[in-house]
């Protein structure tokens, strides 16, 4: 049996589509990888790996390989309780022991531990966990933990403006001298050595001033185009640097010797320049764009508590939110944020939970109710008990489920990854061509011309070179699913992957759930009807009927018992107690044998209804269910119980029909019943009396609708329910919602979960996919039309060099741009 593993690790360096498959390749190539994903746009790596065969330090060797790097942070922490060298030795063995540590050093003079480790993997609060279980106490330096791959980001978005501000301050003036030599608008003495003679004499001595403002453009500036380049031909492949270091470099190294007098002609340092710094300015503003994406992960971080008042041994203490220990009694005051998951021991209040459901009433919580981390108390003190902390918490939870939504590969990339795959080699042919073109088949030049046919022909092929993009089409996708992703989460929408965000869009039936989706799953007695001929007074039967239900979890059960209690019924235990599914119960009561149950158990049983039959009919035309009560096998009355429509079912049903979408409900009612709350909001279709196992067997069937005997229509279903009765169903339809569960965010059945109970939600992903794949689209059109539309203008010489890096820089910067747009569309 293998022992396989998920590793997600953030990855610097990554420029365009080429990158991403070199890594993706390179990884792969490793024994032991069973799958590798990489994204650009969140640049991160997930793979699957058997841990027998391969080990944290020779992924990253192998990324490290293939020219890329692997962010890290360092964590420096003062050790206490070390009694001699011995023991920091011992220490640093089980922190080089834990998974994504690199590096461990313990110094026992200083009393300090510096370890290097993958943000992605282990955080400085785990660190913190396992000196303590080592034995010691750990103290971290510098106050509050910090995000040591967003440090890695911002250092690698600094080093992009140095090397740009560089780059202006010598290509600037480069243009400048450049256009002005040109059109004969400098002094006079750049143009003359004495006042004798002509320009000629000047061209070479300012040649050289050119070359000295070009140098460290081309060769500090642009290195890592040059360093990327060799890695990628290294690795067989070729990506954007590649391109621009050929492009660059032709316009450079055609202007040595020229500048050397070897040669007469026109220098173009200057085009070489312009082209490195255009796209260094780029590639800093498409990364200062790429951080933007990612805000609604940062947001949710922001979320969390920073520290608790937890309550140890009788004492009140103040710790960090990180050191929170699942059983501790934590206290929270009004306007305090609850900082980890737990249930409430001592006080009541209201809770505003909206940050991570989206509903905006605040929800009371007495002793026995949940607490999620990250929401606002807001009247009431609460003392209530860890029961999740750090990454098991609902939040923790939470962002783990975006960040896999966002570095998942939605089925539309596929296009985009296979174009990518061939595109630089293809460019590389026509730029070739081009040059062959032009300068053995190029129209004649004007005896007057400042440059020959070989000086034309270089030209039109760097301009080639450098127009060409394969940066827009890698962001195309990944970009709008990490903005779409994001912004579904702070609505209380989580898709599982970008999968399920593309499909949602195209759902075009959407079943759902009665009980606990339309209704609020609270049913309630509304009428009791007993047996004139038994003569049995209504309380004595809710008694015995209560009595049965005592230890029932079925929510008719439940509210026949809550009824009971709350009119201050004396219930006594019952024996041989059987349960019958989407039938009823049974039990000996007193020495009387009790059953509760619908229509069908009476019917299996031949017990008569008699009378009782047309006040079961009357009730079910109300949208109430009827529980049939018998005792001793006599029909003894009818409890009838209603579940209410919750307040936005109505107008979310609308909102479906609005869409263009069909609606309908899936119910274990009987038909009257379901078609009285069908009527109330609007469905068109009803399925009723579908028993829990029954529920995937429908959708399949609106899956594949029969029109006649020749033609067939394949519907796009989508599935709402609660997740857990509807897990099997959630799982058949193309699209499962799982409605109302904003504490179980993990549910391996529902591609997606809305936090809230709130019906809307439903109409809200699916304008959410629609509007994502809507961007996506016009990504990907941007990016092939682009390249489809400038190649061959610049292959027919309609584009300058200069221009070409222009365009090609920005197109990218476009593409994240637009997709940031959806973080302000009305869902």
């Amino acid at each position: 049996m293998t022992d396989t593993k998920q590793l997600t690790l953030p990855i610097t360096g990554m420029t365009c589509a080429n990158c991403v498959a070199t890594v993706e390749r390179n990884l792969k190539k490793l024994d032991g990888v069973q799958s590798a994903v990489v994204n650009l746009s969140s640049e991160r790596a997930t793979l699957d790996f058997d841990a027998s065969k391969l080990e944290l330090t020779d992924v990253i060797a192998r990324v490290n390989r293939a020219g890329y790097g692997v962010a890290t942070g360092e964590a420096d922490l003062v050790i206490k309780r070390l009694s001699d060298d011995n023991d920091a030795r011992r220490l640093e063995k089980a922190l080089t022991k834990l998974d994504g540590v690199l590096e461990a050093q313990v110094t026992f003079t200083t009393e300090k531990a510096r370890v290097k480790y993958v943000p992605t993997i282990i955080t400085q609060a785990e660190l913190r966990r396992a000196v303590s279980a080592a034995g010691f106490e750990a103290i971290e330096l510098g106050g509050q933990a910090e995000d040591a791959e967003a440090i890695a980001r911002e250092h690698e978005i600094n080093e992009q403006r140095r090397l740009l501000i560089i780059g202006l301050i010598f290509t600037v003036p480069l243009f400048a001298l450049s256009m002005s030599k040109d059109f004969g608008l400098l002094p006079d003495f750049f143009y003359t050595g004495n006042s004798m003679e002509g320009m000629i004499e000047a061209q070479p001595w300012f040649g050289w001033l050119m070359l000295a403002l070009a140098l460290p453009v081309q060769f500090y500036v642009g290195w890592q185009y040059y360093v990327g380049a060799f890695k990628a031909i290294r690795n067989k492949s070729a990506n954007m640097d590649v391109l621009i270091a050929m492009g660059s470099s032709a316009a450079f190294f055609y202007s040595l010797p020229i500048t050397f007098g070897w040669l007469m002609g026109h220098v173009y340092y200057e085009t070489a320049a312009v082209i490195i710094t255009l796209i260094k300015l780029g590639k800093f503003l498409e990364a200062r764009a790429k951080g933007r994406t990612s805000e609604a992960i940062k947001k949710l971080m922001g979320l969390r508590a920073k520290t608790a008042r937890v309550i140890r041994d009788g004492i009140e203490t103040e710790v960090p939110v990180d050191d929170v220990r699942v059983g501790d009694v934590v206290m929270v005051k009004p306007g305090e944020k609850i900082p980890v998951d737990g249930v409430v021991v001592d006080g009541r209040s209201a809770i505003d939970e909206s940050m991570l459901t989206g509903e905006s009433l605040p929800v009371e919580k007495k002793p026995g109710d949940g607490v999620i981390g990250a929401t606002l108390n807001k009247l009431g003190l609460l003392k209530f008990e860890a029961t999740k902390v750090g990454k098991e918490t609902a939040l923790a939870q939470i962002i783990k489920l975006v960040e896999d939504a966002q570095g998942s590969k939605a089925p539309i990339q596929k296009m985009a990854d296979q174009v990518s795959a061939v595109f630089v080699p293809i460019v590389i042919a026509i730029a070739a061509l081009t040059f062959l073109g032009w300068y053995f088949f190029g129209p004649a030049l004007p005896i007057n011309a400042d440059v020959d046919n070989f000086t034309r022909a270089l030209i039109y092929t760097v301009a080639v070179l450098v127009i060409a993009c394969p940066c827009a089409m890698g962001l195309a996708t990944p970009t709008a699913i990490m903005v779409g992703t994001g912004k579904g989460a702070e609505a209380g929408i989580l898709f599982r992957n970008s999968e399920a965000l593309e499909r949602a869009g195209k759902v075009s039936v959407v079943v759902l759930d009665k009980t606990g989706t339309i209704t609020k799953g609270q049913p309630a007695v509304t009428d009791i009807i007993t047996n004139h001929e038994l003569r049995i007074p209504n309380d004595e039967l809710l008694r015995l009927a209560a009595s049965v239900e005592k230890g029932s979890e079925h929510p008719l059960g439940e509210a026949i018992w809550a009824e009971a209690t709350t009119r201050g019924l004396t219930l006594v235990e019952p024996a041989g107690f059987k349960a019958e599914a989407g039938h009823g119960v049974q039990a000996e009561v007193e020495g009387r044998s009790v059953m509760v149950g619908n229509k069908r158990m009476f019917e299996a049983r031949g017990i008569s209804l008699g009378s009782l039959e047309s006040e079961v009919t009357r009730l079910q035309s109300e949208a109430k269910t009827a529980m049939l009560v018998a005792i001793d096998n006599v029909a003894a009355g009818v409890i009838a119980v209603a579940d209410t429509i919750k307040d936005s079912s109505k107008d979310a049903i609308a909102d479906l029909h609005k869409m263009g979408l069909k609606v309908a409900m899936i119910t274990g009612d009987n038909q009257k019943t379901a078609e009285a709350i069908a009527k109330q909001v609007g469905v068109d279709t009803v399925l009723a009396e579908v028993l829990p196992e029954g529920k995937s067997a429908e959708v399949k069937k609106l899956q594949s609708s029969v029109v006649n005997q020749k033609s067939k229509i394949v519907n796009v279903v989508a599935m709402v329910g609660d997740g857990v009765n509807d897990a099997p169903a959630l799982a058949q339809a193309d699209v499962g919602l799982a409605i109302g569960t904003g504490t179980d965010v993990a549910m391996a059945a529902a591609p997606v979960t809305l936090m809230s109970g709130d019906l809307r939600g439903v109409s809200r992903a699916i304008s959410l996919s629609r509007k994502t794949v809507t961007t996506i689209k016009q990504n990907l059109f941007w990016a092939f039309i682009y390249n489809v539309i400038l190649i061959p203008a610049a292959m027919l010489g309609y584009l300058n060099p200069m221009l070409a890096a222009g365009a090609m820089a920005f197109s990218s910067v476009f593409v994240v741009t637009n997709s940031l747009r959806l973080r302000g569309v009305k869902i």
